[in-house]
């Protein structure tokens, strides 16, 4: 009998390499798509016959938002992101026998800063700046056009806690007694590297102040749960459309912190305040929107269609993953 084939894209980074992994101890036959893998995206014949014959196709390809938000960089994030989910609609749709199902890498940071209630598929609201547009440009390539054998399911995938520059980036602050609370608040220097992109800029171009007091929400997921969740949506016809890969716990931004410091077995963490986290996160060449930003999301399609989180509680997860 001829293994089933599970084709995957963007396998460089921790959630790819894990869902290789998972796909072959599974018995798939394991195609990859990226620059230093099978097929890489400059030849649409390629990554048609890539797709051929295949079960499933998931798409993690983008570049890292663990960046600056230069132009460059933002030009960068959403083209890498909408350019290779066309490539492979075409390459499906041009496909003698297409794929059963195609998960493309979404982000739960579409929705809204949130303090009030959760986000879910059928009840949240999106927000507005560039993190949002660059998500919805993503979702509406996978969903334009009309593919008839092949279910579509966009992955609005929370904060992944494993061996991830997240985590770890995280994980450092903690140990070196810098784990407190991060609050927003005031910047004298205004700037707009969060304004809207695409098709159809949203938002006012000013980078977003909330006064949360380190409550912003923490949305999250371990990253066996990813795992977990994809292999569940490969065997369940009945998903599709967009769907939230977050712990059905969420937790926020004071407690996090706590439970890193406790973990690591630091006493103190020093809180910082928008004011020192902008110059920080310059040095770190990374954005404060990264721990500012309220996300508070919650798996209602999972839960609803029966998946059984590994780790649903944040300090079990934290734990398995300091002990790896």
């Amino acid at each position: 009998m001829t293994a089933p084939v599970a084709v995957i894209a963007g396998t460089t980074g921790f959630v790819g390499t894990a869902l290789a992994r998972a796909f072959a101890d599974d018995g798939y036959t394991v195609r990859t798509i990226g620059r230093s893998a099978d097929t890489d995206w400059s030849s649409p014949d390629a990554l048609r016959a890539a797709v051929e014959g295949a079960d499933i196709v998931v798409n993690l390809a983008g570049k890292s938002v663990n960046c600056r938000y230069t132009d460059r960089n933002r030009d960068e994030i959403l083209r890498s992101r909408v350019d290779t989910t066309r490539l492979l609609r075409t390459a499906i749709a041009r496909a003698e026998h297409p794929p059963r199902v195609w998960m493309n890498a979404s982000t739960a940071t579409i929705y809204r800063h949130a303090t009030d209630r959760p986000n879910s598929e059928d009840g949240g609201v999106l927000g507005s700046g560039f993190s949002v547009d660059v998500a919805r440009e993503w979702e509406r390539e996978l969903f334009v056009g009309t593919l008839p054998h092949t279910r579509r399911v966009a992955l609005r995938m929370a904060i992944v806690l494993g061996d991830g520059p997240a985590t770890n980036l995280l994980i450092r602050l903690a140990r070196l007694g810098l784990g407190g609370p991060q609050i927003d608040g005031w910047w004298p220097l205004a700037h707009r590297r969060y304004r809207g992109i695409g098709t159809n800029p949203s938002g006012d171009g000013r980078a977003p102040t909330h006064r949360t007091r380190g409550r912003q929400r923490f949305s999250w997921i371990h990253l066996d749960d990813v795992v977990g969740a994809v292999r569940y949506l490969r065997d369940h016809d009945d998903l599709s459309g967009p769907v939230n890969l977050a712990s059905p716990h969420p937790s926020d931004n004071r407690t996090l912190m706590r439970t890193l410091r406790r973990l690591v077995g630091m006493p103190i963490g020093l809180p910082a305040w928008r004011w020192m986290l902008e110059p920080a996160m310059w040095v770190l060449r990374t954005e404060p929107e990264l721990v500012l930003k309220s996300r508070w999301v919650v798996p209602a399609a999972l839960e609803r269609s029966g998946y059984r989180f590994a780790y649903p509680d944040l300090e079990p997860a934290l734990r398995d993953v300091l002990g790896r």
